[in-house]
Formats: C-alpha cells, sequence, structure tokens
C-alpha cells in the first residue's frame, strides 16, 4: 500500500453542502470511498486558506489514488489533488538507483 495526501478546495456548491450537512459527513464520506477502494483514511483534516481540506490516506495502488480523486473531483463540489507521499526508506531507495542524466546546457 502506498500513501497519498489528497488535498483540495470546495466550490460555492460544496461549502453550502459542508454547511447543511457537517464537517463529520464530509470525513465519513471520504472514509467511505477510501475503503470500498480497498484502502484506509489515516487523517482527515479541514484548513484555512487556499486548500480547505487535507486527507491522509493508504491506497493499493496509484491507480486507485487517481480514480478517488478523479471520481471526486466530477462531482463537482471539490476540485481534489493527490500527492504520493514516500517514507525516509523509499528515498534511502531511490538514492541508491543510478540514472544517466545530462542537464541543460551540460
Amino acid at each position: 500500500m502506498g500513501k497519498y495526501l489528497i488535498h483540495g478546495s470546495y466550490t460555492q456548491r460544496g461549502v453550502q453542502g459542508v454547511l447543511k450537512e457537517g464537517g463529520v459527513a464530509r470525513r465519513k464520506a471520504v472514509e467511505e470511498i477510501v475503503s470500498t477502494a480497498g484502502g484506509k483514511l489515516e487523517a482527515f483534516y479541514f484548513a484555512f486558506g487556499e486548500t480547505d481540506v487535507y486527507a491522509i490516506v493508504d491506497l493499493p495502488s496509484d491507480e486507485v489514488a487517481a480514480a478517488i480523486t478523479l471520481a471526486i473531483s466530477a462531482g463537482g463540489a471539490f476540485s481534489a489533488q493527490v500527492t504520493v507521499l514516500l517514507t525516509p526508506e523509499l528515498i534511502d531507495a531511490a538514492s541508491e538507483q543510478r540514472v544517466d542524466y545530462t542537464p541543460p546546457g551540460g
């Protein structure tokens, strides 16, 4: 399972839905879509500023993360983005990989 940060902002319609149904209902909706896809919701937070919601989830694959993000965004009430989260161990493994690269002008 991989870890993902799903984050984004509500549209006006989405904000109206949160005001009507409440924040706990939105967390339950995210828990449901994530668990149905074979994953687990680790954390869910509302925030001030440009981004309204941050959720950390464990999901079986990048494809599942993309499918969830597409489904949420297609609803029209929330614009979702997904960020793949990497553990320090994955970064260590990546740093051991050797690749050839020539920078521009190099």
